[in-house]
């Protein structure tokens, strides 16, 4: 009668098995050494060349310069800047000009205010493309995505690791000692099925 609770202790061992393996990624977070090896979790003892392979990663994949380059120069990032730029120039003409030079602003008639609004307008226009190039570049050599990246994953204690880790792949972890059980569970009527029929 025994015999026919094997799929089930092929069931928990599968589950414990891989709940096992999945605490092994992170635990023991400082080297045990044992005689002749060693043991430490897999993502501690590789945290720094986990750290410089994200850091590329974001770099050359998720956030590159490039992608900033063509966010300023898109459309409806010139259309922002050119509204932001109405409402400034129509600011320093109207008020700003008048408080600072009362007496000019006396001879300029509306049609005068038009045009120098608009030759102001169309100077920040040949302008801004070189100087949202020139910030890019400027933000590329001061700002080292990888090496901040990298950085602050190798700062990361074992435990904020293991946090950041488990909230991104709670299911998946979670499913892995599932599948674990279930595959045991599958064996057991396998190895249960083998023993009824000899």
């Amino acid at each position: 009668m025994l015999i026919y609770t094997l799929p089930i202790i092929a069931a928990i061992i599968g589950w414990v098995t891989n709940f096992l393996a999945i605490k092994m990624l992170f635990h023991p977070r400082k080297k045990i050494d044992l005689f002749f090896f060693s043991i430490q979790g897999i993502f501690p003892k590789r945290q720094e060349v986990l750290a410089e392979r994200l850091g590329k990663m974001v770099s050359k994949e998720l956030f590159s310069f490039d992608d900033i380059k063509d966010r300023f120069t898109s459309t409806s990032t010139a259309q922002e800047i050119n509204k932001v730029l109405d409402e400034k120039l129509e600011d320093f003409i109207e008020v700003k000009l008048k408080s600072a030079m009362p007496m000019l602003a006396m001879f300029l008639n509306k049609d005068a205010r038009a045009k120098i609004k608009y030759t102001l307008h169309q100077e920040f226009q040949n302008i801004l493309p070189d100087i949202l190039n020139k910030y890019s570049e400027k933000l590329e050599r001061d700002i080292d995505i990888e090496k901040i990246v990298s950085k602050k994953v190798s700062a990361f204690s074992s435990d904020k690791l293991e946090q950041i880790l488990f909230s991104i792949m709670k299911k998946e972890f979670k499913f892995i000692e599932i599948l674990g059980g279930i595959l045991g569970f599958l064996i057991g009527i396998i190895q249960l099925l083998i023993i009824q029929l000899q």
